[in-house]
């Protein structure tokens, strides 16, 4: 990381003009002679409480007490840490920033990335130019007008229109004062592979859409054909000495601010949907540029804001790119949505075709991941018949295994229940049979089967609670000690066969007597059909022997195969009743 002079830090300092740095971001009026006030720009508010004092450059809010210098500003707005906030106001300024003095080598390596940023503007503002000062601009203008999208966005975008001549790019370069070498490094030429020491230029008859560092400096393009005959759609520059394609995400200098205040991040996949996005309004969209979402773009991400709603395109390759985002993402804390785009539609086919209230509304309309992983299965499984129904309910039962308890997954079980015509218990039931064996870290299944024990016997008792009379039965026939992992559970179950007509009654209080009232409560609110019981006594049994395979491992493996033939032999008896619940539960619906 560079290393600037204070008399440098001191000039960029005296050299902002603070009226001007808030006024870009908040409309200010002047109080008196050295205040301003504003609405805030890091939270919303319809009364201004946000004063700037212009002789010292600082400023404060009184309703959510931000504060501080021009150079905390520029952090806070614009997303960039110490160093970078300094370079983006003294390119704003005009100051000239001197280095603490550095050995010949880093001093070198410093004039080389200056030069190649500069040659790399160049190049940019040459494809500008083309795209709209040119007649063999006007295919490109066409064509970007079609897609819906306007110059002023475009040209905010600096998008551009690489011309078809072999050489135009390095001859201008060339005539610049830049170096063959220097071309070649950001890939702007590229050496023929037929005539050996000949280059030209990498991108011809193509829209070029610069890809920019988070100060907005051109580090490689994006390029889209226009030709028929060019066989690749797009191409980007190749990995280098300035551009990464896993580092970088596309629009992230323009969105990064508003992304920030928003505390969400729109991520879409192609360039022409996050220009959409940001022509809509969506101005905290940014772009994957083709690639799998790496680790380094996931932490570009987090570091913009703590949600990331994915916008992909609804097709199947983008259906599958959304999900490898959400595994990078999910893996790092990020919270995930998902605006589910119209079948075979992007958000720039939405902005063509609907205009740009349609995208804003798309995206207001965005879901948790897992609701939206959830109604998808439901939506492409066979619901009319029992065999779909299970399918279904196994393609979800992955999903629900990785939700613990709470709001989101009651109300996705009711979901589940209401499209295929099912009671709500069965489908707890059903959706958390087999949790305990579910796929995943072999340290971690411990802690799923206990988890998925308990709340397999609770619902246990709670069915007993409401189909009292076979409830009896089976209390009094089990060994409590055997069946129930939870000492508390057990307790319960051992005070139940006594009271299970009047649960709470007897000497009970501390937690015993929570757990009794909330099995109550909720076995009054149950209407189960006799086979649901069932159901749950082989889960109980399930769970039970879960618990005995675990305690054999490395042990008597003739102990543990028996056990194992047991726990088949169970499941086959579970499947059969669970199939008795659908059909009883299922059938007065239809």
């Amino acid at each position: 990381m560079p290393r600037y002079t204070d008399e440098s830090l001191q000039q960029v300092r005296d050299a902002v003009d603070m009226v001007d740095l808030v006024g870009a971001r908040t409309e200010l009026r002047r109080v008196n002679n050295d205040s301003y006030s504003g609405l805030c720009p890091f939270h919303d508010e319809r009364t201004p409480s946000f004063s700037i004092k212009p002789s010292e450059r600082v400023y404060y809010c009184f309703g959510c007490q931000a504060s501080g210098d021009a150079i905390r500003f520029v952090e806070e707005t614009e997303g960039l840490d110490f160093i970078g906030a300094i370079e983006w106001l003294a390119d704003r300024y005009g100051v000239t920033l001197e280095r603490v003095a550095e050995d010949p080598a880093a001093a070198e390596r410093h004039r080389r990335r200056e030069r190649l940023h500069d040659l790399l503007n160049r190049t940019c503002s040459y494809y500008e130019r083309v795209l709209w000062d040119s007649d063999e601009g006007a295919r490109a203008r066409e064509y970007l007008a079609g897609r819906g999208l306007d110059e002023a966005i475009l040209r905010e975008f600096r998008v551009g229109f690489a011309p078809s001549p072999w050489d135009r790019v390095l001859n201008a370069s060339r005539r610049g004062g830049f170096s063959e070498a220097e071309l070649l490094a950001v890939d702007i030429v590229v050496r023929s592979s037929e005539r050996p020491g000949m280059v030209y230029d990498t991108f011809r008859r193509r829209i070029t859409f610069p890809l920019c560092d988070a100060r907005g400096r051109v580090l490689g393009f994006g390029a889209r054909a226009l030709g028929e005959v060019q066989q690749r759609k797009y191409i980007n520059s190749r990995d280098g000495e300035m551009y990464h394609k896993g580092r970088q995400l596309f629009a992230y200098h323009l969105a990064r601010a508003h992304a920030t205040k928003a505390g969400a991040v729109v991520l879409c996949e192609g360039y022409t949907d996050v220009i959409a996005a940001h022509q809509a309004g969506v101005r905290n969209c940014v772009g994957l540029m083709g690639t799998a979402l790496t680790d380094e773009q996931v932490g570009a991400l987090k570091g913009l804001a703590p949600t990331v709603i994915l916008a992909l395109d609804a097709d199947s390759a983008g259906r599958e790119a959304m999900l490898k985002a959400a595994q990078a993402a999910l893996a790092r804390g990020l919270e995930l949505r998902v605006a589910a785009l119209p079948p075979g539609s992007d958000p720039a086919e939405v902005l063509q075709r609907d205009g740009a209230e349609a995208v804003r509304e798309l995206l207001s309309r965005s879901v948790p991941f897992v609701r939206f992983r959830v109604e998808r299965i439901l939506d492409g499984g066979d619901r009319a018949a029992p065999e779909g129904r299970d399918r279904i309910l196994e393609q979800l039962r992955p999903i629900f295994a990785e939700l613990g308890p709470g709001a989101m997954r009651e109300e996705l079980e009711r979901a589940v229940a209401s499209r295929l015509a099912i009671s709500e218990k069965v489908v707890e039931q059903l959706l958390a049979a087999r949790e305990a064996v579910a796929p995943g870290p072999a340290a971690a299944r411990p802690v799923a089967a206990l988890a998925a024990g308990e709340r397999t016997e609770r619902a246990f008792l709670e069915l007993c609670i409401a189909l009292p009379a076979r409830g009896r039965e089976l209390l009094a026939e089990l060994d409590l000690d055997r069946v129930f992992g939870s000492p508390l559970a057990r307790a319960a179950a051992e005070h139940l066969r006594a009271h299970l007509e009047a649960p709470t009654s007897g000497p009970v209080d501390g937690e015993l007597g929570a757990l009794l009232a909330e099995l109550a409560v909720r076995a009054a609110a149950l209407a189960p059909v006799p086979a649901e019981l069932e159901v749950e006594r082989r889960q109980l049994e399930l769970a039970r022997l879960e618990r005995a395979i675990n305690g054999a491992r490395g042990a008597d493996s003739a102990a543990l195969g028996t056990l194992v033939r047991e726990r088949e032999a169970v499941k086959r008896d579970l499947d059969g009743w669970m199939a008795r619940a659908l059909e009883q539960t299922a059938g007065p619906r239809q």
